[in-house]
């Protein structure tokens, strides 16, 4: 399995397999990070170009993968994915943020790919995001990404207890009750 820099377990064996499609791909299968970033990369960006910025890892309808590709997503130097949907990819749990609030957030990210040691490999960037609880045990060496899972007991508690907060403040309360006035004050 996939090893993290500190010799964690990241719950997969191959984190491409857990890739949809490049964040820089488009949906006619373009290459977005040629055009927009190119000048760090000229020689890519002008191969791009070449073929009017078609991305060679990302064929047919909707830039989805098939077995026409030229490429696998490894083999684009400047491939990324990061998962954009803020529910838990192991157990499903949905993110409830709380504005203003310094509490910990109950998704975190999680890289599913790391460079190697001797820093030759390609940086490709392949994050998803998993709740507090699966990423702990993710960590710990005995569950994996794919592992069909239901939120934890303490995930639920903590997601209600946020919903019950957002709740009490979508609650209507008059001025009156709210500081405590007494109404005989008003009175002249």
């Amino acid at each position: 399995m996939e090893k993290a820099p500190g010799g964690t377990s990241v719950g997969v064996d191959d984190p491409y397999d857990h890739v949809d499609r490049c964040d820089f791909v488009t949906d006619e299968g373009k290459c977005r990070w040629a055009r927009e970033h190119g000048h760090h990369d000229p020689a890519f960006a002008n191969a791009r170009s070449a073929e009017d910025f078609r991305c060679p890892a990302a064929v047919g309808p909707d830039s989805e993968r098939s077995g026409d590709a030229e490429w696998e997503w490894a083999d684009c130097p400047h491939f990324r994915c990061r998962q954009h949907d803020r529910e838990c990819v192991r157990c499903g749990l949905a993110e409830r943020r709380m504005a203003h609030s310094e509490e910990r957030p109950l998704l975190e990210e999680h890289h599913l790919s790391y460079r190697d040691a001797t820093g030759a490999d390609l940086d490709h960037e392949i994050t998803v995001y998993l709740c507090r609880w699966c990423h702990a045990k993710v960590h710990q060496s005995w569950a994996r990404i794919d592992d069909e899972a239901g939120p934890d007991p303490e995930a639920l508690a903590e997601r209600e207890g946020r919903r019950s907060k957002e709740q009490s403040e979508l609650g209507f309360e008059s001025a009156a009750d709210r500081y405590g006035d007494d109404s005989d004050s008003y009175q002249s």
